[in-house]
């Protein structure tokens, strides 16, 4: 005989009928189709049955093979044997398996029994389908928009990647990260195991070329005659990314519709080779396929700014050099993380958060009003902001790095890299001329927070700085703060009077605390800026020009680093970061209320 090879055959619980006994002959399968690859542990799923057949040996680069009656072809190669083979079967579960038909989205017929076409309109391929972003964010996030209506009846998900693996293991590997959120758990089940049916998987070997025709023969396949549009999700490594974006434009690109592609960051490791990665997908793809991805800048809370600045009028007049003292940002985490292995060029937290998060921030922050919300217009005058950002000297920054703790995961000690970044940036333009912009990102500190402080000026010549005794009053500045985590609100700090008898006065806050207005889950960043991909708006994802301008600010301190002239302090894992970072807010007149 042969030498034989482990083959995953699914079939339907009402198709073939299953003795108690773990072992049984096979003598009769109905048509199906299915995908096979070579030795490896099968993973099964809730709604599966797996047959393990003994067959011969097969092309592996073949991504299908089909059993009719009772034998077995593998095709392209010409073989074939019979299946009265010894199989196992398991029959721990009595749901139907998943079953592949035709083209998925193509019923063979109608009622009058002419051919009918419901093909895909849709197609998502996320590259990387195995890794760890993948399986916690990427899919949870596509089932949320699945679940609640957001994606069309007619998609296909197709995950990609190097580990050799059968749809019904990535099945079983999605399944049990998917969730729906307290608000929505009506028919949950049901959707969950819609959606699973429409997720495909293909082994993509390590010939990027060859595995991205095998991809677009796939998609083409469930796509049916019609064809869909495309978005790829590039959840790859950094060395990879080039490649796999130059032949998936080359081999995987549908001539049936648009395509997108989404890139993780770090968006390059510094000015050089952020210009040679730009400069390798604008030959491969045109600027409005592209979807720079930062999971948070699809936080509501920087959804939100635009909204506040420019349908509030009370706020509209004030946002300038003559009314605000200094605008505050901060990203503040209290675990480390190690990042050496993420980051070999050592920049640590500026390519991870400071480059595409801070910036982003800064400049929605101190934009002009776009001409339109057309993401294009959001992006001109964002990028104007970038480029009036004063290039950061040594004098206007803190590097730091967390001593490792004994109980964290936190040890990078043998390659040190940046996990503080404090600095104070200027904005040389009309509007801001003058008003320090402070940020600070850092991690390992003592508490977790993300927010946003805009600070008043004082009001000139206050007439209550003394109480009716004449004592001096402590009065506040008037802030406008902006908090996402820990509890998302928008608070407004105001001096106001203490009830009672005579003139004192405290400070008071305005606050909009989210989870008591609205009763819902907030909806996760990776949710929302994959429904923009799909609706095709782009102003929460940086342009070329972006990332560019914002690798110039940070080019002479990653020059410096890279010369090893600048310092990283040291600071305590759970402090409040660096102690000389407070000298700098003192330079500039502020104290980090934050602190």
């Amino acid at each position: 005989m042969a030498s034989l090879s482990p083959v995953s055959l699914s079939t339907s619980s009402s198709e073939t009928s299953i003795v108690p006994s773990i072992y049984r002959k096979l003598s009769v399968l109905p048509a199906i189709v299915v995908r096979s690859f070579p030795s490896h542990t099968i993973k099964k799923s809730r709604t599966q049955i797996n047959y393990v057949a003994y067959v011969q040996p097969h092309d592996v680069n073949r991504p299908r093979s089909s059993i009719r009656s009772t034998s077995f072809n593998v095709e392209g190669t010409g073989s074939t044997t019979s299946l009265d083979e010894e199989v196992i079967i398991d029959t721990s579960w009595t749901e139907a398996s998943i079953k592949l038909p035709l083209p998925l989205f193509e019923t063979q017929s109608s009622s009058s029994g002419a051919p009918t076409d419901d093909s895909a309109s849709l197609s998502i391929a996320v590259i990387g389908a195995t890794g760890v972003l993948a399986r916690k964010k990427i899919f949870p996030a596509l089932f949320a928009l699945y679940y609640s209506g957001q994606l069309p009846e007619k998609i296909g998900i197709f995950g990609y990647s190097r580990k050799i693996l059968t749809e019904e293991d990535l099945r079983a590997i999605i399944a049990p990260t998917l969730s729906c959120r307290i608000d929505h758990q009506e028919n949950c089940e049901e959707k969950m195991d819609a959606f699973l049916k429409r997720i495909f998987y293909l082994y993509g070997g390590y010939d990027n070329q060859e595995g991205m025709a095998k991809l677009n023969t796939l998609m083409e396949e469930v796509e049916g005659k019609f064809g869909a549009n495309r978005i790829f999700y590039l959840s790859v490594p950094q060395e990879a990314l080039d490649d796999v974006a130059s032949s998936l434009a080359e081999k995987a690109q549908t001539q049936r519709g648009w395509n997108r592609v989404i890139i993780e960051k770090p968006f390059g490791l510094g000015s050089f080779s952020s210009h040679q990665l730009t400069t390798s997908l604008l030959s491969n793809f045109e600027e409005k396929q592209l979807y720079r991805i930062d999971h948070l800048l699809g936080r509501n809370t920087i959804e939100n700014l635009a909204v506040l600045r420019f349908s509030n009028l009370v706020f509209m007049p004030l946002w300038n050099r003559s009314y605000i003292h200094n605008i505050q940002v901060t990203f503040s985490e209290e675990l480390g993380m190690q990042t050496s292995a993420r980051y070999p060029k050592g920049y640590g937290i500026l390519g991870d958060v400071v480059h595409s998060h801070i910036f982003q921030t800064v400049a929605l922050l101190a934009m002009e009003p776009p001409v339109t919300l057309d993401g294009e217009d959001i992006r001109y005058e964002k990028v104007k902001v970038l480029k009036s950002i004063r290039k950061l000297g040594s004098s206007d920054v803190i590097v730091g790095h967390s001593k490792a703790d004994s109980g964290s995961n936190f040890k990078d000690v043998e390659n040190l890299m940046p996990t503080y970044f404090g600095a104070v940036l200027h904005i040389d333009n009309a509007r801001w001329d003058g008003v320090p912009f402070l940020i600070k990102a850092g991690r390992g500190l003592k508490k977790n927070r993300v927010e946003i402080r805009i600070q008043f000026r004082h009001v000139p010549g206050n007439i209550y700085h003394k109480d009716g005794g004449g004592h001096m009053q402590d009065l506040v500045t008037n802030e406008l703060i902006l908090r996402d985590v820990p509890d998302e609100a928008i608070l407004i700090r105001i001096n106001n009077k203490i009830p009672g008898l005579g003139m004192n006065l405290e400070a008071s806050e305005l606050n909009l605390l989210y989870k008591d207005k609205y009763n819902v889950d907030v909806t996760d960043s990776y949710e929302q800026l994959l429904h923009d991909v799909i609706d095709g708006d782009n102003h929460l994802f940086m342009r070329s020009d972006e990332v560019e301008a914002a690798w110039n600010i940070l080019s002479p301190v990653l020059s410096e680093l890279d010369n090893n002239n600048v310092t990283l302090e040291h600071y305590e894992f759970g402090s409040k970061g660096p102690d000389k970072a407070g000298n700098l807010w003192a330079k500039h007149g502020v104290k980090w209320l934050d602190d």
